[in-house]
């Protein structure tokens, strides 16, 4: 891989987790793809679309390649709607986005919506099934459901202790993984509505993410823990981030994504950097900072979604900027 680094080219390995080893590691490109910021971004699976929830224009799709936009995606006519959560299927077909509570569902071929719904509850985290028929939703009333997203009505409920913020879907949708605000992660049998594996975190699970063979998972505490974990046994691959120190004490993961083949993890965190880890030795390989849109300023960029593309990683920051890493 170019630019690769190792360890024992930084300083300090803390510090490198957390920033970089350099200066050097800035985007190669970044653009607005929404004006002043966001309230949600996603990137597909393949990174090949983004949607985009605006503070000033609502929701729209984007081709990430051409850095054009496709549609504009409002829950209502002639209003602008405020996305705070969107998804993807994995085969690429089908968005959706949502407000607090209602759910519409886009076909992206025509960017037409193929269906709108009222959640149970207030949606904090959303993730689709292959071609759009169902989605996985995090809510605010304690729980998680499995919602059939095309005829309407919800197929299993996943009770948890406290608000649901975090959610990921295997890509055949047989597992589900989420993170709640009593501190747990917990992967799910979708079929059966049991628990499979339950870890336990220092603060409220920010982050999870499944790998595409189901065989890795990633889960993160705000302002704690971050680590790889198998979801065979459940047992703890590799820490990431710890807060018995006090870098990690800073460090807060907003999103993850495994790449194709498993063998590596994208995170992006609150503080508007990027990382990419060797997911069988849990070594950090790279590291950005995303674009600010004041350079002088106080205020980071939180990391809303990253993706692997042909040769280019993507970072979408809460300023509504795309970054391309490479």
């Amino acid at each position: 891989m170019q630019n690769r680094l190792s360890t024992a080219g930084c300083a300090l390995l803390a510090a490198a987790i957390l920033t970089g080893c350099s200066d050097s590691d800035k985007p190669v490109k970044y653009v607005e793809y929404a004006l002043q910021g966001a309230y949600c971004g996603m990137l597909s699976p393949q990174a090949k679309y983004a949607v985009i929830g605006s503070f000033n224009h609502g929701g729209s799709l984007w081709n990430v390649s051409q850095h054009e936009r496709l549609y504009n995606w409002n829950h209502k006519t002639g209003e602008y709607s405020l996305i705070a959560a969107c998804a993807f299927s994995p085969d690429e077909l089908y968005a959706a986005t949502a407000n607090q509570q209602d759910l519409v569902l886009w076909n992206l071929s025509n960017g037409k919506p193929e269906g709108f719904w009222s959640s149970p509850a207030e949606i904090l985290a959303m993730d689709l099934s292959p071609n759009g028929g169902y989605a996985l939703l995090g809510l605010a009333d304690h729980s998680a459901v499995y919602f059939d997203i095309k005829q309407g009505g919800v197929i299993q409920t996943f009770r948890h202790e406290a608000r649901v913020k975090s959610v990921d879907l295997s890509e055949d949708a047989l597992l589900a993984l989420t993170g709640d605000d009593a501190y747990n992660a917990q992967l799910w049998d979708v079929q059966s509505n049991k628990v499979i594996h339950s870890l336990k975190f220092g603060n409220i699970v920010d982050t999870v993410a499944l790998s595409p063979n189901k065989q890795l998972a990633f889960s993160s505490g705000s302002l704690d823990r971050a680590v790889i974990w198998n979801t065979q046994d459940g047992s703890v691959l590799h820490t990431l981030s710890d807060n018995r120190d006090l870098f990690g004490k800073r460090l807060s993961f907003l999103s993850a994504r495994f790449s194709p083949d498993n063998s590596q993890l994208l995170t992006g965190t609150a503080s508007g950097s990027v990382q990419l880890w060797d997911t069988n030795s849990g070594e950090i390989l790279r590291s950005w900072a995303l674009h600010k849109r004041d350079p002088y300023g106080p205020t980071s960029t939180a990391v809303y979604s990253v993706g692997f593309g042909n040769g280019i990683y993507y970072a979408i920051g809460s300023n509504g900027i795309i970054n391309e890493l490479k």
